[in-house]
């Protein structure tokens, strides 16, 4: 029997409705949906009586072939997507009444608490040719949580450009807006993205945990000696501070958090960012608009003139943001910026490939802080490799995935006044390599490798990641 995936079918929960969820455990089924006289049933084993199926549906049956693994995920959450079903079906039902925006807010609320629950940080809401797809980015990683029909692609569309006060008649432009939440007490700031596609829009909402912004740097999770070093360079009140690394590595996180530890009344902090994602008391937030041309450089040129003792830019995007960072940062003001780059020594290689004079660059920088996210092996399932190694198996506490939440793995690298000697005199970034050798520099590699060895990860997430 060929073996298929449960992500290929819009499955009709309803069938669900009579049916004890022990039964499925016990036949290792799940029904899928209804095909004139046939129920179709996912099953992982190849010697099911039909008999006593059949007279669980009171109809015929027909057998697709899935992993096992399938039908425990899809059984772990069976009563929330149940929930969705009903309120999906309800919404649909009612279309040309008023009520029908009742159930499909009702609908994306569900969605967000039960986000909100499992760690989730972006809901992916993506229209095919048939099917509205719903995913769901947990530790940095998509799952496929359900698969509607495509008829209920309007109402999500507009019901959440409602919330966020959007044109609903707008299909063939991006559109971001964002609306608050307060979900079991806590309150919460959801960022839309709406992207035109060839079957509809992809919609993706980026859930924003105000409670990210009260982190101090203690919490995030560094070593003791990283911390120090970045709390250190945090008293200082002149110079460049980078925090580089990908898009999803926990850049934004830690930026807030180092602005936390230096915001007081005696300071003046002002940030430039696109867009803002969370809001701070006491720091002034520029929210970079391009449609009324307030870009980064149009900011950062008057920004000098607001008396601040502390800048945060969001990204340095290219020449003429760096170079008016390196001013700010000469001028006697600490700068604190992101700029994406694999490692801290290649940072160095990008501020110099921006063109800008390698003598303003060692007279400036004072710290590269690059940083990944690694996921955790789930205590419950993992198992050892080898000797030195643990691998993921997946288990109900994990999703199946064999990881539970993420742990950040960093490099510092302080612009001493060796390595600002070798800026300044040399383009070869090798000759910074050699000096941190000599010096035991750990880099993002070596601790990398030590959460491999204290069973904290796999090595195979090591590898995707460093």
């Amino acid at each position: 029997m060929q073996c298929k995936s449960l992500k290929e079918f819009n499955i009709d929960y309803s069938l669900l409705e009579n049916i004890d969820n022990n039964l499925l455990f016990e036949f290792d089924m799940m029904p899928l949906y209804k095909e004139q006289l046939f129920v179709i049933v996912a099953t992982s084993k190849t010697n099911l009586t039909v008999d006593k199926i059949v007279t669980i549906f009171n109809q015929p049956i027909k057998f697709i072939h899935v992993l096992h693994q399938e039908l425990q995920f899809e059984w772990k959450n069976l009563q929330f997507k149940k929930k969705l079903f009903l309120l999906a079906t309800k919404a649909l039902d009612t279309i040309e009444n008023e009520s029908k925006n009742s159930y499909i807010i009702e609908f994306i609320d569900e969605v967000l608490r039960f986000s909100i629950e499992n760690n989730v940080s972006d809901i992916h809401y993506e229209c095919f040719e048939k099917s509205v797809v719903l995913r769901l980015r947990i530790d940095g990683v998509l799952n496929q949580f359900f698969r509607f029909d495509i008829s209920l692609y309007t109402v999500i569309s507009s019901s959440i450009k409602y919330l966020g006060n959007l044109d609903l008649s707008q299909k063939r432009l991006p559109l971001n807006a964002r609306f608050s939440r307060v979900i079991e007490s806590k309150s919460f700031d959801i960022r839309i993205s709406t992207m035109p596609s060839i079957h509809g829009e992809s919609i993706v909402l980026r859930i924003l945990d105000n409670g990210n912004i009260e982190k101090n740097l203690q919490e995030i999770g560094f070593e003791n000696q990283t911390l120090n070093a970045i709390e250190n360079i945090l008293t200082l009140t002149q110079g460049l501070v980078l925090v580089t690394g990908p898009t999803g590595s926990g850049k934004t996180t830690t930026l807030y958090s180092m602005l936390n530890k230096i915001n007081t009344t005696e300071k003046k902090i002002i940030t430039i960012e696109d867009p803002v994602e969370y809001k701070l008391d006491g720091i002034v937030q520029v929210n970079v608009n391009t449609d009324i041309n307030l870009d980064y450089s149009t900011v950062l040129k008057n920004i000098l003139r607001q008396d601040p003792d502390c800048i945060m830019i969001g990204e340095i995007r290219d020449q003429e943001s760096l170079q008016i960072a390196i001013q700010a940062a000469l001028t006697g003001h600490l700068v604190i910026a992101t700029l994406h780059t694999n490692n801290a020594i290649e940072t160095i290689t990008r501020l110099l490939d921006l063109n800008t004079k390698p003598y303003l660059i060692a007279a400036t920088l004072k710290m590269v802080i690059s940083q990944r996210l690694l996921r955790v092996l789930c205590d419950s399932c993992k198992e050892k490799e080898s000797d030195l190694t643990y691998k993921s198996i997946g288990c109900k506490e994990c999703n199946f995935t064999g990881y539970n939440g993420r742990q950040v793995v960093s490099e510092v690298l302080k612009i001493n006044s060796e390595i600002a000697k070798i800026i300044t005199n040399s383009r070869e970034i090798s000759n910074i390599e050699e000096y941190l050798k000599k010096k035991d520099f750990q880099s993002l590699a070596v601790n990398g490798k030590k959460l491999v060895f204290e069973a904290k990860t796999s090595y195979s997430e090591y590898h995707s990641k460093l």
